[in-house]
């Protein structure tokens, strides 16, 4: 492969040029194609680019961009719904594979790409950028690494704006997205299964449509999608943890905080403040003994995307895994996994009860 990756990207909507923007600054990384049905999103893509736009050969189809043999790696940035059908002339190709969260909109799809994935010899990557969130890996790895002592209870809320407007509104309606719990979720049942190191076994999830896109419509239909939820995991190894979803609330000062309570001390991150705040049991009315300190984010991988620099840090990743000088550490199983649990919350919300995974096959 020698010094450079070719890179091809399929969708190249809002997403697909944050992926470009972070190729741009990964070393050895070269954009050779890119590929969208809508030319307008072609458009966004080539203003990206910039001036390497006229080297960068476009196509319709990730089928086309397969058969061009311009490119060693793919990243998949289509809507959620067309990822199955994206992936298929992918595999065989001998190509390393990328694809964005979520891995797909229903389990059977999902089981359908660990299978490819597994038999592939080539890496694929699930897209999770929030576990590369400088501030949320930090307290990843201290979590992990026992700093509260066994942990016993995670909890994680994002308090932020509603879905951005997507090409041909597909985002409005759970058939195209697998529901909020899955497209937007599933980045957050992702990390509980990391922090917690376990599988989950049942799923309690109290949601609904309370206040974003009640007055739209689209060809006659109304939205259908969780705007704000309260959901409750359960862990084969008996950690419980529970996210907190609003997406009517981004006046909030930080969109992201997740909390780790274990048998010694509490844990808190904040972002995008990026601070860690340690909490040490000191027992009852004495001194409390909190430590507060901020995890730095490069000011370049910052500006390369809206995921508060992770993708940057994601590509860097993936690039030495493509070279085989790393190991892929988000598999298409961690994919299909993620996208479990919030089907399984999208049934509890939608039928109003609890949903034990097995379920589900799990």
């Amino acid at each position: 492969m020698g010094e450079q990756v070719r890179y091809g990207l399929v969708g190249t909507g809002m997403m697909g040029v944050e992926h470009l923007n972070n190729l741009a600054v990964t070393p050895g990384a070269v954009v050779t194609a890119i590929a969208d049905p809508v030319e307008r999103s072609l458009g966004w893509a080539r203003k990206a680019l910039g001036d390497k736009a006229e080297g960068v050969q476009a196509f319709d189809s990730s089928a086309a961009l397969a058969r061009s043999g311009l490119v060693d790696a793919v990243i998949v940035a289509s809507p959620n719904y067309t990822h199955r059908d994206v992936l298929v002339p992918l595999f065989g190709e001998g190509l390393a594979i990328l694809c964005e969260k979520p891995l797909a909109t229903t389990v059977e799809d999902a089981r359908w790409v660990v299978e490819q994935a597994e038999a592939s010899e080539r890496p694929f990557w699930t897209a999770m950028e929030y576990r590369y969130m400088p501030p949320a890996e930090a307290f990843i790895r201290e979590v992990q690494a026992g700093k509260v002592g066994r942990l016993q209870m995670l909890s994680i809320r994002e308090h932020r704006f509603p879905f951005l407007e997507k090409v041909g509104d597909w985002n409005r309606f759970s058939r195209n997205t697998g529901g909020t719990m899955v497209e937007k979720c599933c980045h957050f049942f992702d990390l509980m299964r990391l922090i917690v190191g376990a599988e989950a076994t049942r799923v309690y999830c109290s949601g609904a449509m309370d206040v974003n896109h009640l007055d739209e419509l689209y060809d006659g239909q109304t939205p259908d999608i969780i705007d704000n939820s309260y959901t409750t995991v359960d862990f084969a190894n008996g950690v419980r943890a529970m996210l907190d979803l609003s997406m009517f609330a981004e006046g909030a000062e930080n969109q992201e905080e997740i909390t780790a309570v274990g048998s010694d001390a509490r844990l808190d991150v904040l972002i995008p403040e990026g601070s860690l705040v340690f909490s040490p049991r000191v027992g009852f009315m004495n001194p409390k003994q909190v430590e507060r300190r901020h995890v730095h984010t490069d000011e370049t991988a910052l500006k390369a995307g809206s995921h508060h620099g992770s993708t940057f840090y994601e590509h860097q990743k993936f690039n030495a895994a493509v070279r085989g000088q790393g190991a892929v550490e988000v598999t298409a199983r961690d994919g299909m996994m993620a996208v479990a649990i919030g089907a399984a919350a999208e049934i509890s919300a939608r039928e109003k009860r609890v949903v034990e995974m097995v379920e589900l096959g799990f």
